[in-house]
């Protein structure tokens, strides 16, 4: 029988132990998942976090009884060491467990120590990544609703989703002006883009001018092509660039609050991992999700390694989107299912990119099918639909975590709502 170790239990990590007890159709192979966490936390949902209009009872799940239900074994404990030649982790209680099959669905580290001054453990700015910093987002912005001031959301050097900092500060927006205090705070969109509505992904249709729209109108101003070199207390400096990466003009900008998203890397215990990960520390895969490398090794989410859309002047990486993770875990699973049985893996990703973003009281929402242009399909709409959309969405994958269920919450509801019928590759 074989034993299947699933490292991380966010998105990617759930869905897969989930689809793999269901497709192994002998309950004597192993499943194993190992977080150091104890929770499911639905990441899409923290920007609502950091605003109060969540909090961690309505958006986390406690992950072990919802495994034991589907007779997955769950081992809260951080990973200390990958032995990829000899089939083991090495948790950091130094307890060692063997695999026949590793599936890495981790998530990122976040990058802030590449900024002096930014993260909320050791700097001066904000993050909505996790449920904890969108927790402690929420604490910094109920002082700023009690002294307003200036305000500064965005996305550093490198950084690769970009949607969350405008959902964010759209949100944020909202709520200031719920509270009657909007007037008492400037707003700043501060992004590694190199023009507003790039996302990572050189636009999506009307990305930019319906974004531009939307700042102009809810009197937001833009810094683009922006590398944050560093914060300090209440001052966040900004290189602002041309369209070769050189600096053009230095700003110093005062706030009251900041959320500012990091660049992405692998974490420890897999970037170091020789011949596992690229320079950043994010998975190598083929296109059946494994390493080639350790070809037992397979790996799904924003971990993996996906080349940059196009080239920068500030760089930016290339987002994972709720679709297409959906989409590499059910082709990792079906390509392990096959190699038990004997088979080669045949089942590809669908690199497709699918987005919700809510803007407050509204939302935008796109489809880029490929990811990488050129593409077949090019769809960016906005409505008070997509608000509605996501949060569907929260409610769909809560319920599906809590029950144990396999139901492929894009294609089964959120294509629907978006009038888009099933992607193929």
């Amino acid at each position: 029988m074989s034993n299947v170790l699933i490292i991380g239990a966010g998105i990617g990590g759930v869905t897969a132990a989930y689809e793999l007890r269901d497709k192994l159709e002998c309950q004597a192979h192993k499943i194993t998942v190992v977080d150091e966490k104890t929770s499911f936390d639905f990441t899409p949902s923290n920007p609502w976090v950091g605003v109060g209009w969540r909090t961690r009872k309505q958006t986390s799940v406690d992950i072990g009884p919802q495994f034991q239900k589907k007779d997955i074994d769950f081992i809260p404990s951080r990973v200390a060491s990958i032995d990829a030649k000899n089939n083991a982790v090495t948790l950091e209680n130094s307890t060692s467990l063997n695999y026949d099959y590793l599936v890495i669905t981790t998530g990122p580290k976040l990058a802030f120590d590449e900024v002096p001054g930014t993260g909320p453990e050791a700097g001066f700015t904000q993050s909505v990544c996790t449920l904890s910093h969108a927790e402690t987002s929420f604490a910094d912005f109920q002082k700023l609703a009690e002294d307003p001031g200036p305000v500064i959301v965005g996305a550093m050097a490198g950084a690769s989703c970009f949607g969350p900092a405008y959902e964010y500060l759209f949100i944020l927006e909202t709520e200031l002006r719920k509270r009657k205090i909007r007037n008492k705070v400037p707003m700043t969109l501060v992004t590694s883009e190199p023009y507003i509505g790039h996302l990572g992904l050189g636009g999506v249709g009307d990305s930019k001018s319906m974004l531009q729209s939307e700042l102009r109108s809810k009197h937001v101003k833009w810094i683009t092509n922006a590398k944050t070199t560093r914060v300090e207390a209440g001052m966040m400096f900004v290189d602002e660039c041309d369209q070769v990466g050189d600096v053009i003009q230095q700003h110093e900008l005062p706030f009251k609050h900041a959320m500012m998203l990091p660049a992405f890397k692998g974490i420890d215990p897999v970037a170091e991992v020789q011949d596992l990960c690229n320079p950043r520390g994010f998975v190598i895969i083929d296109d059946y999700q494994r390493n080639p490398t350790y070809k037992n090794i397979y790996s799904a989410g924003v971990c993996v390694a996906i080349p940059p859309v196009e080239a920068t002047p500030v760089a930016t990486g290339t987002p994972k989107t709720g679709y297409m993770i959906e989409s590499m875990v059910s082709a990792l699973v079906h390509n392990i299912a096959a190699e038990i049985n004997g088979q080669e893996p045949t089942a590809k990703g669908s690199w497709n990119a699918i987005c919700l973003a809510d803007m407050g009281n509204t939302g935008i929402a796109f489809a880029a099918i490929p990811q990488i242009p050129p593409r077949n399909v090019t769809w960016f709409k906005k409505g008070k639909w997509v608000h509605l959309a996501k949060v569907a969405y929260e409610k769909y994958f809560l319920r599906k975590v809590k029950k144990g269920s396999t139901e492929p919450v894009y294609e089964k509801y959120i294509l629907k709502m978006m009038g888009i019928n099933r992607l193929e590759p």
